[in-house]
């Protein structure tokens, strides 16, 4: 998606500058990959354990009070956010702009409903993933799963 609004942002300008012809659309369809990549991506950081942590107190922890710390902080914070924000996004955001087939008030404007439908489906799929990894790590804790390493060791910033 990233790559794809590369390509959107470079014909625009060739169409803009070279040809002198100027739109909206291609703008806006920038916008939307971009927003979509991010939105879709959280869930594939969150399955990758990529996402930026304070560590205080993790890497001094044994593995299983890392376990213990990720459990409670995938189900006291994560699940309740992301299920609120799925909620709050679809009623608020999504469906009032699909009943009116919302488009962009620009000019050559694109349909904005679409857009606004990955905002509650990307919380969804985070919080899928979230469930997830409280199974994985429910699992481990019982001793009937094991995690990769890179799972429970975090990069520690360069000294």
């Amino acid at each position: 998606m990233i790559l794809l609004s590369c390509v959107v942002s470079a014909s625009n300008a060739i169409l803009r500058y070279g040809l002198d012809m100027s739109n909206n659309w291609p703008l806006e369809l920038q916008w939307y990959l971009f927003a979509a990549a991010v939105m879709l991506g959280a869930s594939y950081t969150l399955k990758r354990n990529e996402h930026v942590r304070v560590d205080l107190i993790y890497s001094y922890a044994s593995e299983r009070t890392r376990i213990w710390i990720d459990l409670f902080g995938l189900a006291l914070f994560l699940m309740p956010a992301c299920l609120l924000f799925s909620w709050l996004s679809w009623s608020t955001l999504f469906y009032p702009s699909w009943l009116v087939m919302e488009h962009s008030l620009n000019s050559g404007g694109l349909p904005r409903y679409p857009i606004k439908f990955i905002v509650p489906f990307g919380f969804f799929m985070l919080s899928l993933q979230g469930l997830s990894e409280i199974i994985k790590r429910i699992g481990m804790l019982k001793g009937k799963y094991t995690l990769p390493a890179n799972d429970l060791n975090y990069e520690k910033p360069w000294q």
